[in-house]
Parts: C-alpha cells; sequence; structure tokens
C-alpha cells in the first residue's frame, strides 16, 4: 500500500463513507469519524464515540484499522501535560550549579 494518510473525517466525506460501509455490509459510522485514506480514497475508519471499524475488505487493511484505533486512543487520552518543575526545585538547581 501507497502513503496513508490519517485524519477526522469532513461533512464532505458522508458519501465516501456510506460507500464504504456498503461495500463492508457494516451501518456506516456515526458522530466523529478518524479515517485512513490511500490514494485518494478513504479505505478504513472508526468511529471515536465506539463502535466498529469499517473497512474495505478487497485491500489489505488490518495494519491501517490497528493506526487507527492506536490514533483514537490517543486523542481520547487528550493532551499530555508536561509536569514542570517547582519553582524551589527550579531556583535550587541554579544556585546547584559551578559557578565559573
Amino acid at each position: 500500500m501507497s502513503e496513508v494518510t490519517v485524519r477526522l473525517a469532513r461533512p464532505s466525506d458522508s458519501r465516501s463513507l456510506l460507500s464504504l460501509a456498503a461495500l463492508d455490509s457494516a451501518p456506516a459510522p456515526r458522530g466523529e469519524v478518524l479515517v485512513a485514506e490511500s490514494e485518494a480514497r478513504i479505505v478504513a475508519a472508526l468511529p471515536l464515540g465506539g463502535g466498529r471499524p469499517i473497512a474495505d475488505p478487497f485491500r489489505r487493511t488490518a495494519a491501517l484499522v490497528q493506526m487507527l484505533e492506536l490514533r483514537a486512543d490517543q486523542l481520547r487520552a487528550g493532551p499530555r501535560v508536561v509536569a514542570k518543575p517547582s519553582l524551589t526545585a527550579r531556583l535550587r538547581g541554579l544556585l546547584d550549579r559551578p559557578q565559573a
């Protein structure tokens, strides 16, 4: 498979998602949907609110579905918060430096 783009579905993707669902003999995903696009075609999709993924049964998409699931987990987890050292720890670090 060539280059793959993982992105959130847009309103303009609704027809492609309906076609993909029909191809997979599955209901169309609802709500916010993550898609894998290859060669300007959506080949796999995963609803972020839960539900089973849909994919083109005539292409090798198992790895793409795994990629969508991984990205969905990242999006559901929210932004990563990196804890800053406290002001005391930062000042202590400045004081502990050797003087030049």
